[in-house]
């Protein structure tokens, strides 16, 4: 069933944002770019520790719930609506995108040209770490952003049967059911915007990587050009995906793109260099669990090497960012399971998901790094991450066929990310929603072409440091909401579940 009555204030405040923040962007240019690297810089400085602070306090908030009484807790008396399987088909696609896509080849090149802890560049250390930070930096600690939203949505969402789906049902019991008030409103507004930076985000990132593996494909010129047809092409696959439904679209491109993944992942293991690769996957999750509380504690007090800066808080400020969004959708597809099920099954299955990508993919182009096969590192530095992806996957057994399921799935990924993110924006901006019903399908599919402008246009002027400025600037208010979210789950759970 449909709901189509649209929250005007919520819809058209969060379409001017978008044009506010484009159309000057587009005609600054450089100026512009270098004015949003310096707000970065600063605020990751003056209020980077606090996104630290965030991390530990969404992991322990978690674990101290999920394992108390109220982990049982149901969301709603009604059956599961999935399966598991297609259940965490759709949180993984819905939480990762296609930014794992791109990351997770490269990412260790970073930590290994510049590593955490004082390490030597490029020595044996400094690869041990490469290997494992990626898979610090996707796994239990961004899941716990993802999930605490979720759960802190569903309840009260489910439990009070409220007939809004929207990101200031999580702050329900605070304020007091006045859901259309100024101050829900502006929770709202603040998670729509950075909503919208996340979805950018996340697509600033893979479509100049798609349009490379396109180039080696095709033999096209990359240009510009390129990358916004193949922005096109994502936003028409979830435009499609949209009209067709959650069970028939976002669920079904999930699956396929799940058994894509794991035939992809198996063949490289197997074809590949296998004992490597489950040498130093092994390696890098004994030293991630031996290090855990000391890699989420540690700020750089003394060398500000600019480590914790430049990745530990742009991750956490990406995954704030994506959280309500993420925890929003969860709760769409989350009727039926437990608090406890749910914490288990973002905690584990989101975290091991992303796990397998860096230890099979990412390892695998360090491999070739390290044995001087492909020079990843130099590849990066002469051109840029797109094209030290593809050298990677070039240098695999049956380079055309791999490249071809790569960007199929990048593809995928983020078509399910768009179509995601155009769900629960549509379902903010949606005056009643109540359980098991879906917003309008040409709101949706408005949502959709809305959410292209953003990333088309910072491509255009700085690339990927411009977006990653606009993650954090966009996110950070959200972490005061984080907290309200927290203690208001709290005191309706208390009220609900007394002694």
């Amino acid at each position: 069933m449909e709901q189509s009555k649209i929250d005007w204030p919520s819809f058209i405040a969060s379409m001017a944002v978008i044009l506010i923040v484009c159309i000057p962007l587009a005609y600054a240019g450089d100026s512009a770019a270098l004015f949003l690297q310096n707000v970065y810089d600063y605020i990751a400085r003056q209020f980077g520790i606090f996104y630290l602070l965030a991390a530990i306090g969404a992991v322990g908030f978690l674990l101290w719930l999920g394992f108390s009484r109220f982990g049982d807790a149901r969301l709603g008396d009604e059956e599961v609506e999935f399966s598991q399987m297609s259940w965490i088909a759709m949180l993984f696609c819905a939480g990762i995108g296609a930014g794992l896509m791109y990351w997770c080849v490269i990412e260790w090149t970073y930590y290994y040209d510049a590593p955490p802890f004082g390490v030597e560049s490029h020595s044996p250390e400094a690869a041990e770490w490469a290997s494992t930070y990626g898979m610090f930096h996707w796994g239990v600690t961004a899941w716990a952003f993802y999930c605490l939203s979720a759960v802190a949505i569903a309840y009260p969402y489910y439990n009070r049967k409220l007939d809004i789906l929207r990101f200031s049902v999580s702050c329900n019991w605070l304020l007091k059911g006045n859901n259309h008030g100024l101050m829900a409103r502006l929770i709202d507004f603040l998670f729509m915007i950075a909503m919208i930076a996340g979805a950018a985000t996340s697509l600033g990132f893979s479509t100049p990587m798609i349009a490379e593996c396109l180039k080696w494909l095709f033999g096209i010129e990359h240009t510009y050009k390129l990358e916004v047809i193949v922005m096109a092409v994502c936003v028409s696959m979830f435009v499609i995906s949209v009209w067709l439904g959650l069970r028939k679209g976002i669920k079904r491109l999930s699956d396929i793109n799940l058994l894509l993944a794991v035939g992809l992942l198996l063949f490289i293991l197997f074809a590949g260099p296998t004992l490597f690769l489950v040498k130093t996957s092994l390696n890098g999750v004994g030293l991630m669990a031996q290090n855990f509380i000391r890699m989420n504690f540690w700020t750089d007090p003394f060398t500000n090497s600019g480590f914790v800066e430049s990745w530990t808080v742009f991750y956490w400020a990406w995954w704030v960012a994506f959280a309500p969004y993420v925890g929003l959708f969860v709760t769409r597809i989350s009727r039926g399971r437990t608090i406890r099920q749910v914490i288990k099954g973002m905690l584990v299955f989101g975290s091991l998901g992303c796990w397998v990508f860096y230890m099979i993919i990412g390892n695998y182009s360090m491999f070739l790094q390290l044995n001087e096969i492909v020079d990843v590192l130099g590849t990066i530095k002469a051109v840029d991450g797109s094209a030290a992806i593809v050298a990677t996957l070039e240098a695999m057994p049956l380079a055309p066929l791999v490249i071809a399921v790569f960007t199929v799935m990048s593809i995928i990924f983020a078509a399910t990310t768009y179509d995601s993110a155009s769900y629960t924006l549509a379902s903010s901006a949606t005056l009643h929603l109540c359980s098991g019903q879906d917003p309008a399908r040409w709101h949706r599919a408005f949502w959709a072409f809305a959410l292209g402008v953003m990333p088309i246009t910072l491509l255009s002027v700085g690339g990927l440091e411009t977006i990653k400025v606009m993650l954090l600037i966009t996110s950070t208010p959200l972490l005061v909401v984080g907290v309200f979210m927290s203690y208001s789950l709290v005191k309706t759970l208390q009220h609900d579940f007394p002694g």
